[in-house]
């Protein structure tokens, strides 16, 4: 009793917070009916998609469900053919034939897109060598123009080989010879696979702050990503994906797959202009 008490205080004093701020909420997602994921609020992504993940993702309720009030993101071992297989084209994403694991990725691309705003997100997170969990934003027109000048905002993401390392990053373009520039922080959590924590960012005209259970631990100035078309000055949408294996997190101990990427609720927070 007295811990939901305690949760209850904890939430009511976060939403006075909010209130007098001015922030209203305007997106959500608290996973309350069964079944897939909302198609109104939420797209898939299928296939080999980027950083030579080893997974392929699919749209299967096997991957990505809702259940019991959670969304639940679940990484398999299973070989899996690649349905856009084409042995010609010269792209992992095709001439790969088949994966040894299937997992999931959504995403609101022309669905939901804003620009600046609070966003929260309470989840659990998977464990294991070669787990990669992230709730993340891309520049809505990522699409049309070339990566990174779209920029990119990395809510959480969490690598299995440092289980108890939370990054938080921005991705944006720079004159230098990679033509990116990346800033970002990290916080140490006891267990983000076994309690469920808030990530959070706060993306207003002048920073971008990085939060978990509402402790800030990273901010980046938005200026510093250069006055001519900055990213952050633009819409983007987001994106939840539990990713195995590929540049970062290293090969995939497949012992301790099934993982399930969990989470409570998405919420989506604008300032209101008096």
């Amino acid at each position: 009793m007295k811990f939901i008490l305690f949760l209850f205080l904890l939430s009511s004093s976060f939403f006075q917070i909010m209130n007098a701020q001015n922030y209203k909420l305007v997106w959500n997602d608290d996973f309350n009916k069964s079944g897939k994921p909302d198609p109104e609020k939420w797209n898939y992504e299928t296939g080999f998609i980027r950083n030579l993940e080893e997974q392929i993702y699919t749209k299967r309720k096997k991957n990505v469900r809702v259940k019991n009030g959670k969304l639940e993101m679940i990484a398999f071992r299973e070989k899996y053919k690649n349905k856009r297989y084409d042995p010609d084209i010269q792209n992992y994403r095709m001439n790969t034939e088949f994966s040894d694991f299937t997992s999931g990725s959504i995403n609101t691309k022309d669905k939901f897109e804003f620009k600046y705003g609070r966003v929260e997100v309470r989840a659990k997170l998977p464990a294991g060598n070669g787990v990669w969990p992230a709730i993340w934003m891309l520049g809505a027109n990522f699409e049309e123009i070339e990566y990174p000048l779209a920029g990119e905002i990395d809510i959480m993401e969490h690598v299995g080989i440092e289980p108890q390392e939370i990054h938080a990053t921005v991705h944006f373009p720079w004159n230098n010879k990679d033509g990116i520039k990346s800033n970002g922080g990290t916080y140490d959590l006891e267990d983000p696979s076994k309690e469920y924590h808030v990530y959070s960012v706060d993306w207003t005209p002048e920073k971008i702050e990085f939060l978990i259970d509402n402790k800030s631990y990273h901010t980046f100035k938005i200026e510093d990503a250069g006055i001519d078309n900055n990213p952050f000055r633009k819409p983007f949408y987001l994106i939840l994906n539990l990713a195995l294996g590929g540049n970062w997190p290293g090969p995939v101990d497949a012992e301790i797959l099934p993982q399930k990427f969990v989470i409570d609720y998405v919420r989506v927070y604008k300032q209101i202009e008096e």
